[in-house]
């Protein structure tokens, strides 16, 4: 697939910013009613208080912390949390806030709570008030970096540190890492070059290794977690269907040339950065998250893997990326990858890093829309060795892990295809 011109070639496509914020306000607020359907305001009350005072090491699925309603109330509510810090900055809502807000939904399902993200968007202000410049220049960073969450719960709830000692720690070494995202964060995307969408859980995973090590060094290791509901597949396939089926109905509602406007966005490679809302619009990029949506969804569905707060976590993470980079297109060879080298390794489709590998690994789109879908599968094939690694590195302390794994094999695998390509004539 030949490299798509870059974003600010065309002229951008003109859409209310109300608008955008309306139609992203509608997840977290779906989540939320669809958790006081499941059960009742005192169960989802009783679960959010398990939720946050549990540990959120990969893999911590909170509906089996304190159930579905409860799990769905924390995503939806800090998601809305999140959404009135860009609606108080005044920021516009592009393709990557888009994504970023639905990352913040999907993660809310199993790792980032109401208490344990704050410390760190924290450490990102007071790094623009150092710079004496605007939050809202940084708040994308701010709650993708979320993803070192874990972090803070881990060293809060431990069990052999004093609460007097083990708050304050936790909450220093946050903004600590709050403070040093932002600038490590764009001296790293130049080693990628955009051909990972996640460039923050790059960034987080290099910063959670070296806050794991420095701990580990101090003796205290991180207990491993493993949470993982099953057997709600019915349930919530039918919901997420549902949602995307919506999702596509809405983008024609919005402009009744969705599809046609869809279309370009195929040949387009998707390396960062890629705003899909300003250059094709609001309603096209709408049917794109819908339809990157369902084959996420279907993926988990077909390879016998389970629905549950991992794995509507990535998916919501697919359909909000498709705001910043990902199509059917591109993401289809990187899930491709990964699943014959499920056959082709000691691991199953089906299980449960390697289910999250298919999806989160997407991030890796951006080589087969440039490169070509064979180079795509490449990546996947690569990724899905890469990413049971490095999650040894940090622990299982960085949500993004994945992120983390896509960047290495990105900066690696790039310069190769680049090396091997025919110069042109």
């Amino acid at each position: 697939m030949s490299s798509d011109a870059a974003t600010g070639d065309r002229a951008p496509v003109a859409h209310s910013r109300n608008l955008v914020f309306v139609v992203v306000a509608l997840f977290p607020l779906a989540f939320i009613a669809a958790g006081l359907l499941i059960d009742t305001p005192a169960e989802i009350f009783g679960g959010l208080l398990r939720i946050v005072t549990s540990r959120d090491t990969l893999i911590t699925d909170y509906m089996g912390i304190g159930g579905i309603g409860a799990a769905f109330m924390n995503a939806g509510l800090l998601t809305l949390a999140a959404m009135g810090f860009y609606y108080r900055s005044s920021v516009r809502i592009d393709g990557l806030a888009v994504a970023c807000l639905l990352i913040v939904l999907g993660c809310g399902l199993f790792g980032k709570s109401l208490l344990n993200v704050w410390s760190i968007v924290l450490g990102v202000f007071l790094y623009a008030r150092f710079k004496k410049e605007r939050f809202a220049a940084y708040i994308n960073q701010a709650f993708l970096g979320t993803a070192l969450a874990p972090i803070f719960t881990e060293i809060l709830f431990s069990t052999v540190l004093p609460l007097h000692f083990s708050l304050p720690l936790s909450i220093l070494t946050m903004l600590v890492l709050g403070f040093v995202l932002v600038p490590t964060s764009a001296q790293l995307f130049k080693a990628h070059m955009g051909f990972t969408l996640y460039n923050i859980g790059f960034t987080a995973g290099i910063l959670g290794t070296l806050v794991v090590a420095l701990y580990k060094s101090y003796g205290f290791v991180p207990d491993p977690v493993f949470i993982w509901t099953t057997g709600n597949n019915l349930l919530f396939g039918r919901m997420l269907f549902a949602m995307f089926a919506l999702m596509a109905a809405g983008a024609f509602i919005l402009d009744s040339n969705a599809l046609k406007k869809f279309a370009p966005m195929l040949r387009q490679s998707g390396q960062a950065p890629t705003d899909f809302i300003a250059s094709a619009g609001l309603g096209p990029t709408l049917l794109n998250m819908s339809l990157t949506g369902t084959i996420g969804t279907a993926y988990v569905l077909l390879v016998g893997s389970d629905l549950n707060g991992p794995t509507i976590g990535a998916i919501l993470t697919v359909a909000g990326f498709a705001a910043y980079g990902k199509h059917p297109a591109n993401i289809l060879p990187i899930m491709i990858g990964v699943f014959i080298a499920s056959l082709a390794k000691p691991w199953h489709a089906d299980d449960p890093s390697v289910v999250l590998a298919a999806l989160f690994g997407t991030t890796l789109a951006p080589i087969a829309g440039r490169f070509g879908w064979h180079w795509g599968i490449v990546a996947g094939f690569l990724h899905s060795s890469v990413v049971q690694s490095v999650v040894h590195l940090h622990g299982g302390l960085v949500l993004y892990n994945n992120g983390f794994a896509a960047g290495l094999v990105a900066i690696i695998l790039v310069p190769v295809i680049l090396a091997l390509q025919r110069p042109a004539k």
